[in-house]
């Protein structure tokens, strides 16, 4: 179906208000931000739908680009995806910060990379430390070597307690 009639489509949804028609136009945007994820008045009309639905963190989600939102749907949005890469991953962009267009989006995302970038170097950090340790790594080695013991001495007994009872 063309971008036009859809939208078309999905504004007399929104207009007949029950909820049934409501769900209808809320999946035609859904599509249509899949399609067409660097358009931001596409994002816009579902973050509409989402107000009519009561849903402020996806309103907030579908507007954080966007030059005019409301904070309190931006911290709706923030709540219910915690972390700057969870924001990242649920903004669903695809071209980058090239791609955005208009100067707003761009350092918004920018801001959004810039920050799950550093929440992913400190956990390769903590990572790494965890990783490092060379008293860590030769606790996880004893611990090995007790349970190949026990699982040997556990062999060698079943295989004696055979022998007695075959030869008994």
């Amino acid at each position: 179906m063309p971008l036009e009639l859809t939208l078309r489509r999905a504004a007399e949804e929104v207009e007949r208000g029950d909820l049934a028609s409501v769900l209808r136009a809320r999946q035609r945007l859904v599509g249509l931000v899949a399609s067409y994820p660097d358009r931001l008045d596409l994002r816009e009309r579902l973050a509409e739908v989402y107000r009519v639905l009561g849903d402020a963190a996806q309103a907030g989600r579908w507007t954080y680009l966007s030059e005019v939102r409301d904070e309190a749907e931006v911290t709706a949005f923030e709540r219910a995806y915690r972390t700057p890469l969870a924001r990242l991953e649920a903004m669903n962009w695809v071209s980058g910060e090239a791609g955005a267009p208009t100067s707003t989006a761009r350092e918004r995302l920018v801001g959004l990379r810039e920050a799950a970038d550093d929440q992913l170097r400190a956990e390769l950090s903590v990572a790494d430390d965890r990783d490092s340790s060379w008293r860590a790594n030769a606790l996880v080695l004893v611990g090995l070597v007790v349970v190949l013991l026990c699982f040997v001495v556990g062999a060698v007994t079943l295989v004696m307690w055979a022998y007695r009872w075959f030869t008994g």
